[in-house]
């Protein structure tokens, strides 16, 4: 099946589901970032610009045959590192963290594109290493996607972080790498973090954070002790989703957003504004939305054709998946906040373009599932679906 036959097998699902949700952020942006626009619809006019586009990114990544993008690994592996180390030197420093670079009037955010970057090119990794089913298999790849996380740390970004934990978590466990190892390690690292937090707060024991991060992170289990700085946004948050009731104020000007009561109601903290002018209703269908696309996306992991396209819609659907839990939520105060942007709906140039882009990667897996596989590809999803029952 080769050039336009493979157009043919678009995968149309996908596309629809990121303009549905991609069309629903033009209003909630609008409600959300009213207070803070310098000029009437000043950033929904951004964000349609970068929603043309996203669709613009998915049809040129679904466009390149998906088994190219390995050639291009070490490119965007070593240069997402390139321009970590730039942001960690001379990015510009906004909200707590220095994570941006200003290109024009714009500003990007290279730990967001980084996210793409490690699917691809650790899907190449996983892909040419094979069998990851002994302890020591699993020491490059932790490597490997560990030296970035440690530079997005540093600015400091804990919310990106744990994409990265998240994504590398879904693509070993898919790879062949056994359940219960992934736990030992990821989830024995957890528990570690826990105890050391623990130690810090009772015993004064050093940690690398600054204590408004800590308190940050860990005020969503008490925001009431701190009700006007750290745990301002959780609490007015959980007032804007509540205050929607079971439908909703409708979309149009509403009290917290519009009254600037709850700050980055366009960016971080969007699923509020969904909660206040569409209700519990309009949540609920939202992450039914969300849902359906993971399962698109695991759906496509399972028709690939290959261990690398497998790869390539599972690290997807982990990130997706990872980022719709964290997003809603920190919003509802039931998950710390880290400053996660929901997909396709929260106001962000470089999360948007990389959100699409794994769209792309989803529609060029699914086109070409029924290609034949080149000399030298890796095998069927089957033959190595096995590893994981182990």
């Amino acid at each position: 099946m080769r050039g336009r036959s493979v157009w043919r097998q678009f995968d149309y699902v996908s596309l629809a589901i990121m303009l549905l949700i991609a069309g629903l952020s033009i209003p909630i942006i609008a409600a959300g970032a009213a207070p803070y626009s310098p000029t009437p619809y000043y950033y929904v006019m951004r964000q349609m610009a970068w929603i043309g586009l996203g669709v613009i990114t998915v049809f040129i990544v679904a466009a390149i045959p998906y088994e190219k993008f390995k050639k291009l690994s070490p490119l965007l592996y070593f240069g997402s590192l390139a321009m970590l180390l730039y942001v960690m030197i001379l990015g510009r420093t906004a909200l707590g963290g220095q994570r941006w670079i200003q290109v024009g009037p714009f500003q990007l955010q290279p730990s967001e594109f980084a996210k793409i970057a490690i699917i691809i090119s650790f899907a190449t990794l996983l892909d040419n290493r094979g069998s990851l089913t002994r302890w020591r298999d699993l020491i490059v790849p932790l490597i490997y996607v560990g030296i970035p996380m440690l530079l997005i740390l540093k600015q400091p970004d804990l919310g990106t972080t744990l994409v990265f934990i998240v994504i590398a978590v879904g693509m070993l466990y898919m790879a062949g790498v056994p359940g219960w190892r992934l736990l030992l390690i990821f989830g024995g690292g957890f528990g570690l973090i826990v105890l050391w937090v623990y130690l810090h707060l009772t015993l004064h024991v050093p940690i690398p954070m600054h204590r408004y991060q800590l308190q940050r992170l860990l005020i969503f289990l008490h925001p009431g002790a701190s009700p006007t700085v750290a745990g301002y946004n959780v609490i007015q948050s959980r007032i804007a989703v509540g205050s929607g009731g079971l439908f909703g104020s409708g979309l149009s000007l509403t009290h917290s957003t519009q009254l600037s009561y709850l700050p980055e109601a366009y960016t971080d903290f969007v699923y509020a504004v969904v909660g206040e002018e569409l209700g519990f209703v309009g949540c609920v269908a939202l992450l039914f939305v969300y849902l359906i696309l993971v399962a698109r996306a695991a759906y496509i992991a399972a028709k690939a054709r290959d261990r690398y396209g497998m790869l390539l819609a599972s690290g997807f659907a982990s990130m997706i998946a990872f980022h719709v839990l964290e997003g809603a939520g920190m919003a509802t105060g039931l998950m710390p906040v880290a400053g996660v942007p929901l997909p396709f709906l929260s106001y962000g140039g470089s999360a948007f373009l990389t959100d699409s882009a794994g769209i792309g990667l989803l529609v060029n897996v699914y086109m070409r599932r029924h290609q034949a596989l080149t000399a030298g590809a890796s095998t069927s999803v089957g033959a190595f679906s096995k590893e994981n029952a182990s």
